[in-house]
């Protein structure tokens, strides 16, 4: 292998240049490039029968669906979510006029510990927005629980969770939306992109008219809306992505799977085993880093191995407590976040994707364990 061969930790699903230029030549002679066209209806179509959910809308990238949502479902006053996610979950609330109040998360999952939800509750709270973290799915009924005990409504970041199911049933469908991130680091892409996902006609009718300036017909607007149409590009690529996706996440399994063998037995390193009864993505591998009983602390291992041509993450770290934007909330405080602490201070993601090689695994386990 070359020396020089640098591992990224992700690398785009693309769709064959061959029939994605037919889709183009398509579009071309069609000459209608956005505005719900037909290919971003059938994306639509397709994926919410790929997710088994009953209605996507598609969105320009993964952060406007967050935003819209709270916006659809008229969110104020505070919100309850995780410090352990990429930042544009807690954006999303900045950017509404919330406040976030971050609760610790369970060292077992990184997702959100349902039994500290209860105890931030005020009167001010209006809704919970958990992440599925990696695409492990969160504990939903608990979840769901306290939600109805206090009149809250539930919105899930899923950025993670392309696919995922417990007992054959998408996780997609839990709370009151779900959101999805399909840029081009993730397990299904669009280039850029995301979606909603939704329960019934009349909640998507209204997304639909949010994402496209309120807009219900040529000269009536109902609402304030944004600009967050996806074009019809992208919607012909997504659908040619969306019929090997499955192949995959298959050869993300068994990069899990040489992972998990070759690791097991490593002193001072850990990580997440498959749960029960759930079909993953395996989007994500975290290994968690034992400074004493390792010998070398995350960030000497994490350096070692970028120089040595492995280029892991650090999802997430720091926390999104931790930036300047959100430090100083009372909910921010160290000491209120002790789980989140610990596993941001010594996880790295490993490189993850369906174009790794044997050789690339071999020489990223070979980094850990020598």
């Amino acid at each position: 292998m070359d020396n020089n061969h640098q591992i990224t930790v992700t690398s785009p699903l693309l769709p064959d240049l061959d029939e994605f230029h037919q889709l183009l030549k398509e579009i071309w002679d069609s000459k209608w490039i956005t505005n719900n066209g037909s290919f971003h209806q059938r994306l639509e179509k397709a994926l919410a029968e790929y997710l088994k959910v009953p209605y996507v809308s598609l969105f320009t990238n993964g952060t406007l669906p967050l935003i819209t949502a709270l916006q659809a479902l008229r969110i104020t006053g505070e919100v309850i979510t995780t410090p352990y996610s990429f930042v544009a979950t807690t954006h999303s609330l900045w950017w509404n006029g919330i406040k976030p109040v971050f609760v610790d998360i369970d060292p077992a999952t990184g997702n959100i510990d349902p039994e500290k939800i209860e105890a931030a509750i005020t009167p001010k709270t209006t809704a919970i927005m958990p992440v599925h973290v990696y695409g492990k799915p969160c504990d939903t009924k608990r979840i769901q629980e306290i939600a109805d005990k206090y009149g809250l409504k539930v919105i899930y970041d899923a950025a993670h969770a392309f696919g995922v199911e417990v007992n054959g049933e998408s996780i997609l469908n839990a709370g009151d939306m779900s959101t999805l991130s399909f840029h081009a680091t993730k397990v299904y892409n669009t280039i850029e992109g995301g979606a909603m996902v939704m329960h019934d006609e009349k909640t998507k009718k209204r997304i639909d008219y949010l994402k496209n300036f309120g807009f219900a017909g040529e000269t009536e607007v109902v609402a304030p809306g944004i600009n967050s149409k996806v074009d019809e590009m992208r919607s012909a690529y997504g659908l040619l992505n969306l019929r090997q996706v499955d192949d995959a996440i298959e050869a993300r399994h068994q990069v899990a799977v040489r992972y998990r063998e070759a690791l097991r037995d490593v002193d001072g390193i850990t990580f997440f085993d498959d749960m029960p009864g759930v079909r993953h993505n395996y989007s994500y591998f975290p290994i968690f880093v034992d400074a004493d009983k390792f010998g070398m602390t995350r960030d000497e291992l994490y350096f070692k191995m970028r120089d040595n041509g492995v280029l892991g993450r650090r999802y997430f770290y720091p926390l999104i407590s931790e930036f300047t934007t959100y430090r100083g909330l009372p909910s921010a405080a160290p000491e209120n976040l002790p789980n989140a602490h610990r596993m941001a201070d010594t996880v790295i993601c490993l490189p993850m994707h369906h174009a790794l090689s044997d050789a690339d695994v071999n020489k990223i386990i070979a980094q850990i364990k020598r």
